[in-house]
């Protein structure tokens, strides 16, 4: 009897080029322009961009903790990868695999239906008196028409991915360049008295700006979850992290600058008695160029906002893929399209969640999906690159963290200041889905007699 073939493998056709389109497509996608509003709101003006500053430096120094471990580790799924294999395969590796799924079947669509929000809403710029129920089916059709795109081998998709990315450098240089011909300092340097004021308001505040802008800039990491997908994944993956983080953090800061040089902050500050602040960009082109320019110029920010979430479904729907292949999920997301080699079950469960959480405000949704991220993700990976080093230090490096072990220190302080500072309500929505997840896993361990339960359902002694 001949043994069943192995299942097919993912084609490795990522370059640097490729990657680094990847990363910033998302990164640079509906993000900043429909969080600026939001951003200056938190700290009542221009000094909010201190958020950002904060959130380039922790997402620098976590860059480097995600090029160790995607070079050391290449392979679908990312994080559940790392998370495993550092806190053992068999024990302890299992709880945070699970938990890591577990919150991501929500912050994985979440942050994908942040996307589907924000084209929806600039959307409302050009479809005047658009209703609420207008803008949920405008983002239900984003949703599937994403998902159709996607339906495919990579081959094209990597084709699609640098077309969209070149939408994308031309909508934001575009913006750059506008704001740079008429740029007001008066304008974009207008603090309010007090503005740098210290007080447990202004950190709460500062916590708040820079939670935006972590949410910003993530989507630095997004090749790693096709790391069987890309070519040479020591030098790719470390090289695309950094020059997308870069690229973007330059990018973004003369978005910013252009944008509030032109639009005067206190016309869409508090977003949320603002309705412009939903597509501020294009007021801001429509105060340079006119209604008819402006209403052109909000079809590239449509383009913009489908890379990004087109990015990040790519890349998320190889997560639960990796996670049932090496048996820590269903196995149905294991299966790959029979002709095309993609993970299609993967892809439409993400695509159909995501259209759901997109009835969601965009604030809540920002907030949510990082407070239950936080903990599992970015803070376990921390301890993911420690645990490796300790005890497998024969495991191959191609990329090793500068200055080992600042920026893991720098990232820890970071990310537990951006979580400490987030609304109550929004903290116990994401530890409560941290216990409900611990206890799902106990009932699931039992149920299979599987650790910590296997020896008791042995009946072997402790």
């Amino acid at each position: 009897m001949t043994p069943p073939p192995a299942p097919p493998a993912l084609t490795r056709r990522f370059g640097t080029v490729h990657a680094t389109a990847l990363n910033m497509i998302n990164m640079m996608g509906i993000g900043p322009f429909i969080t600026i509003p939001l951003l200056m709101s938190a700290l009542g003006g221009p000094q909010a961009m201190l958020g950002w500053i904060v959130a380039l430096v922790l997402v620098l120094a976590d860059g480097m903790l995600w090029s160790e471990l995607g070079a050391a580790l290449p392979g679908s799924g990312g994080s559940f990868r790392y998370l495993v294999e550092a806190y053992g395969p068999a024990t302890w590796g299992r709880l945070v695999g699970f938990l890591f799924i577990w919150q991501f079947i929500l912050s994985g669509p979440l942050e994908i239906a942040s996307g589907y929000i924000g084209f929806s809403s600039y959307a409302g710029y050009i479809w005047k008196g658009l209703t609420p129920g207008g803008a949920l089916a405008i983002a239900a059709v984003v949703g599937v028409l994403n998902v159709a795109l996607l339906y495919r081998r990579i081959t094209s998709i990597a084709t699609i991915t640098l077309s969209l990315w070149v939408g994308t450098l031309v909508t934001m240089a575009a913006v750059v360049a506008t704001g740079a011909l008429h740029f007001d300092p008066r304008v974009a340097f207008d603090f309010p008295p007090g503005a740098f004021g210290f007080s447990l308001g202004f950190l709460v505040g500062l916590g708040a700006a820079s939670r935006i802008g972590v949410y910003d800039y993530l989507g630095y990491y997004n090749v790693c979850y096709i790391g069987d997908e890309v070519r040479e994944p020591g030098r790719v993956i470390p090289r695309s992290i950094l020059i997308s983080t870069i690229a973007v953090a330059a990018i973004y800061l003369a978005v910013n600058l252009s944008l509030i040089g032109v639009v005067p902050w206190r016309e869409f500050v508090p977003a949320g008695e603002r309705p412009a602040s939903g597509f501020v960009v294009s007021i801001f082109m429509q105060r340079i160029y006119g209604p008819k320019v402006a209403a052109w110029f909000t079809l590239l920010i449509l383009w913009t906002a489908f890379a990004s979430v087109f990015a990040l479904l790519l890349g998320y729907s190889r997560i639960p893929y990796a996670a049932a292949r090496e048996g820590y999920f269903f196995k149905v997301f294991e299966r790959l399209h029979p002709t095309e080699q993609f993970p299609h079950v993967s892809l439409v469960v993400l695509g159909v969640i995501a259209i759901a959480c997109s009835a969601l405000s965009l604030g809540a949704v920002i907030d949510a999906l990082l407070v239950t991220r936080i903990v599992v993700q970015f803070v376990g990976q921390i301890g993911a690159v420690v645990l490796l080093r300790r005890r497998r230090p024969d495991l191959p490096r191609p990329y090793r963290i500068w200055l080992y072990p600042l920026p893991l220190v720098i990232a820890l302080v970071g990310w537990v200041f951006v979580f400490a500072t987030t609304q109550p309500p929004i903290l116990l929505f994401g530890l409560g889905v941290l216990a409900v997840g611990v206890a799902g896993f106990a009932v699931w361990s039992w149920r299979k007699g599987t650790w910590p339960f296997a020896r008791a359902l042995s009946g072997e002694s402790p």
